[in-house]
């Protein structure tokens, strides 16, 4: 299975969405002071992630 560029750069942003939540998210169970920007850039990742599923679903349901 070849991935095309954007396929691989929504993987990229999957993976970084999720170690980020992960680092944020152990940081506060441990008591550590985090920065206000992370909750902002994981949101960021999130929506980033949510427009394009919600665009491949509208293609898909074009072309069907």
């Amino acid at each position: 299975m070849k991935l095309t560029t954007f396929e691989l750069m929504r993987i990229w942003a999957d993976i970084t969405g999720l170690l980020l939540f992960a680092f944020w998210a152990g940081a506060l169970l441990l008591g550590f002071q985090t920065s206000e920007m992370l909750p902002m850039l994981i949101t960021a990742v999130g929506g980033f992630q949510l427009f394009h599923v919600v665009q491949d679903l509208m293609i898909r349901r074009r072309s069907a």
